[in-house]
């Protein structure tokens, strides 16, 4: 690894900040409080180049890596402008045709992409199968020489700005496992049998949710991602890209938050004191800010790891716990360091606890990162059962 950062990466965040400079927190603010995308400025960074940056140049995108991406998910956020669907479309979907898709895919949907024209969402998640991916019940079964998906996924984000879903099916069941034979599947989000129904959030978000039924969804032979049954190998894959980029974005967040509540406190007088110079709202700051830092530095290995072809499962893993921790922590001493500022829509940082917060959870969730760690770096006894969840990765 290099530090400091290479001079590519060091234009690349300023050319990206330059961009999400010009709409800011202000944009995000009123786009999280409506709930509607942030349209204007996914177009702006994909005319630039930077919503592709991952995706090989044949293909229209800046033939870079996920240390790239990580840069741009953190400066945009660091700008006050957080973009979930740069994990979920960029780097699931993006690393994963990249690597997986056949020629005539790659054409088809990574050039789009690359220029931001369009979107894609990622479907996983259900509603009982939680963490535990082997436990995944949607199927999809042969007819003819085409495809029939059928069952029920759950908290989808931004199915109503793509175009297109990356769904992982069940395809078969392993008889000496007992587990599921996993394959992927690219839908049109306008696929004849395929619902939407959104599902409301009380944090302020600009991407929706969503729940979707398939309805026996008619695919051709060609939306067939990678090798039939090869699913769980192609899906963690793409989700070490998940947490690493998720983990730029907390980061981002931190230093956005922060760099607004030590401008308040270097300002706010009370008693002709600016509040900054009391340590307890000082050190409080000063904590969150080492721990943002220091969840950059990791997040900065995991994609280093990531992209130089190494194991990143541990330290993808670690990246997005240290960065959520630090985020919602700096959220939390930013709202604090506001005082009842801190929760009026005027000064907007709300906004910021609630993805804080959603980072905690999502992509996977603190205590199985915690499981993960304890049982394949402490090589601890299994706390859970005997199946493999789905945060166990390599």
């Amino acid at each position: 690894m290099e530090f400091p950062q290479a001079g590519d990466q060091r234009e690349l965040r300023a050319a990206v900040a330059e961009i999400a400079g010009k709409f800011g927190a202000g944009y995000y603010a009123r786009k999280a409080a409506a709930g509607e995308p942030t349209t204007e400025l996914w177009q702006a960074l994909g005319a630039a180049g930077f919503i592709g940056v991952n995706i090989p140049e044949e293909y229209g995108g800046g033939g870079a890596g996920l240390s790239e991406l990580t840069v741009v998910c953190e400066t945009v956020a660091e700008a006050g402008c957080p973009l979930l669907l740069l994990l979920v479309s960029s780097a699931i979907c993006g690393e994963m045709i990249s690597r997986y898709g056949t020629p005539e895919q790659r054409a088809r949907w990574l050039p789009p992409l690359a220029s931001g024209e369009a979107k894609m969402a990622f479907a996983i998640t259900e509603p009982d199968a939680g963490s535990n991916s082997h436990q995944v019940a949607t199927t999809a079964r042969r007819d003819g020489d085409e495809w029939l998906l059928s069952g029920t996924k759950y908290y989808i984000s931004g199915v109503d700005e793509a175009q297109a879903v990356l769904v992982v099916t069940r395809t078969g069941t392993d008889q000496v496992t007992g587990r599921g034979r996993l394959s992927l599947f690219v839908v049109d989000a306008d696929a004849p049998g395929l619902v939407r129904q959104p599902l409301p959030v009380s944090a302020q978000l600009p991407e929706k949710q969503f729940t979707l039924f398939f309805d026996d969804v008619r695919v051709g032979s060609g939306r067939l991602l990678g090798a039939e049954g090869a699913g769980f190998e192609q899906v963690f894959h793409g989700l070490n890209p998940e947490r690493i980029t998720g983990a730029a974005i907390a980061v981002g967040v931190g230093r956005h938050v922060l760099d607004r509540a030590a401008g308040y406190a270097r300002t706010r007088a009370v008693w002709g004191t600016p509040i900054g110079a009391h340590q307890g709202i000082a050190h409080a700051l000063a904590k969150a800010k080492i721990a943002v830092e220091t969840a950059a530095l990791v997040t900065e290995r995991a994609a280093w790891l990531h992209d130089h072809g190494q194991p990143a499962g541990e330290a993808a893993n670690m990246a997005k716990y240290a960065a959520a921790e630090a985020a919602l922590a700096a959220v939390d001493a930013a709202i604090q360091t506001h005082g009842g500022n801190g929760l009026s829509a005027e000064y907007g940082l709300v906004p910021y606890w609630g993805l804080a917060r959603l980072l905690k959870i999502a992509p996977v969730s603190a205590e199985m990162i915690l499981n993960y760690i304890a049982q394949h770096s402490l090589n601890l006894p299994r706390s859970y059962g005997q199946a493999r969840p789905g945060g166990d990765q390599s």
